[in-house]
């Protein structure tokens, strides 16, 4: 796949490149942000790898131009050195599909950039299962103990969205995005809205084993239920107190290839 990183400390940036050649990827480099945009504006990557933090700018600001300018087919991974809640949700807010904490790991950050690339690129198709629910995509399907649940379209990409990204906290713009399109004439109140049919749908209150918990003011995020008071108030439709980015993306998810 082409790879485009954005990244501007020397060795990182040659570190970097010598992961994605190793990984059989095609990398093409950029040390600061304004060179990245003038040249991303007028070719097609499968993924970026964007640093966080850039002499000319930020991560957050090319995030943005990516979304805006390029769209959303694109796989974004970030790379920051800041594991704390607020940078992560701020990068996945933004529209990053993942992020990998420096200093990172090769194993982990090719596989990242893989999955990521994969749950972006609309051929990317797959079944994904997790626990009694079952989501074919191919065949615009989402079961629970093996039976289709009757929903519409929008509530079905919503939710094979959020079975596709579990335990990754989705802000309402970036669903809204996503789901709808850029240029929708429809607010967030929508996403509330479908959210809430989903988790009525597909009973998504913890009962069985999933549950679709909120943050409030900014978004969703569908987790593993465990047990405990947090655990309750997220099956209550309540406000998600803490959002520990060490919890972000680690949930129970398998994929199998659709037939």
């Amino acid at each position: 796949m082409y790879v485009a990183l954005l990244e501007d400390d020397p060795d990182q940036h040659a570190l970097l490149m010598h992961w994605l050649d190793q990984a059989g990827h095609q990398g093409v480099g950029w040390h600061r942000m304004g060179d990245f945009m003038r040249d991303m504006a007028n070719a097609h990557f499968d993924a970026v790898v964007l640093d966080w933090k850039l002499p000319d700018g930020s991560g957050m600001e090319t995030l943005k131009w990516i979304r805006q300018t390029v769209g959303w087919n694109v796989a974004v991974v970030v790379l920051t050195a800041c594991d704390d809640a607020d940078t992560v949700v701020q990068a996945l807010g933004a529209g990053a599909d993942d992020y990998v904490v420096k200093p990172a790991r090769e194993p982990e950050l090719v596989a990242r950039i893989a999955t990521a690339v994969r749950r972006a690129s609309p051929g990317g198709v797959m079944v994904v299962k997790l626990g009694i629910y079952e989501v074919d995509i191919p065949r615009h399907q989402l079961s629970m103990h093996g039976k289709p649940v009757t929903m519409t379209q929008k509530e079905f990409d919503l939710g094979a969205y959020f079975f596709q990204n579990p335990g990754k906290l989705l802000s309402r713009d970036h669903l809204l995005n996503k789901i709808w399109g850029l240029n929708t004439e429809v607010d967030t109140r929508t996403v509330d809205t479908h959210v809430s049919r989903l988790r009525k749908k597909l009973k998504l209150d913890g009962s069985h084993g999933w549950q679709m918990g909120s943050v409030y003011g900014y978004g969703y995020r569908l987790d593993r239920a465990t047990a405990g008071p947090c655990a309750n108030a997220a099956a209550g439709g309540g406000a998600v107190a803490r959002h520990d980015a060490a919890t972000l993306g680690k949930a129970g998810l398998s994929t199998v290839a659709a037939s």
